[in-house]
């Protein structure tokens, strides 16, 4: 049984590639505050497009080719994430020109700034990088500066990066994730057994978060 004293744990299974994995995430963040449950979160990776080349796609001609999503349907389905975006405080930029691209580096980063106890703030730098100002997630350059930006050490974040160290770690996670049956993101885990996917509302998850709540004892 779970010691009611002790934190619920979350793991959150997402790519920044993920418009809902943010969505979600700030949904989750208000029914965690409303609920007042101590908790800790523990982010993981995931790849919505692993073969995704370095210049990345067009995120019409993406969504088109691998969903036949049409014109029409993609901007109204932008449309309503920019929408429950600004309920929640976070600003979607979908202008003319927005690219999706390959995140294995960005999982990579992540990893590291695990360690330094910065990931949730790297994460969180890395959806508004770009969802909200458009930058190219693709290049090297561009996720040292946003390091920089949170105050993690760009020297660091630059060799991390140059020597892939790694990459085997990342992908050993993202294999554990598939294992268990996570085929898309978000898709959060609480107290390691209860499996919830997909943005369910922030009165959804404070519902999940009483549940809970009653059953760790």
């Amino acid at each position: 049984m779970t010691d009611t004293n002790s934190q619920l744990r979350i793991d959150i299974v997402s790519d920044v590639m993920c418009p809902w994995c943010i969505i979600g995430y700030r949904q989750l963040a208000v029914a965690l505050e409303a609920s007042d449950v101590d908790h800790e979160i523990h982010w993981h990776p995931f790849e919505l497009n692993p073969n995704m080349p370095p210049e990345g796609q067009d995120i019409g001609e993406h969504l088109a080719e691998k969903y036949g999503t049409t014109p029409e349907q993609s901007e109204a389905n932008r449309a309503m994430m920019t929408a429950r975006g600004k309920e929640l405080g976070f600003e979607f930029n979908f202008a003319d020109g927005f690219r999706m691209h390959n995140t294995f580096n960005t999982h990579q980063l992540l990893h590291w700034a695990n360690e330094v106890g910065r990931k949730n703030d790297l994460k969180q730098a890395l959806f508004a990088a770009h969802f909200t100002d458009g930058r190219n997630l693709s290049d090297d350059a561009e996720l040292v500066e946003i390091a920089g930006e949170i105050g993690l050490d760009q020297v660091e974040a630059k060799a991390v990066l140059d020597d892939q160290r790694f990459a085997n770690a990342v992908r050993q996670q993202q294999q554990f994730w598939m294992q268990q049956g996570i085929n898309g993101v978000p898709a959060m885990v609480f107290d390691r057994q209860h499996l919830v996917t997909g943005a369910q509302g922030a009165e959804a998850y404070e519902s999940i978060l009483t549940q809970l709540k009653d059953i760790r004892v």
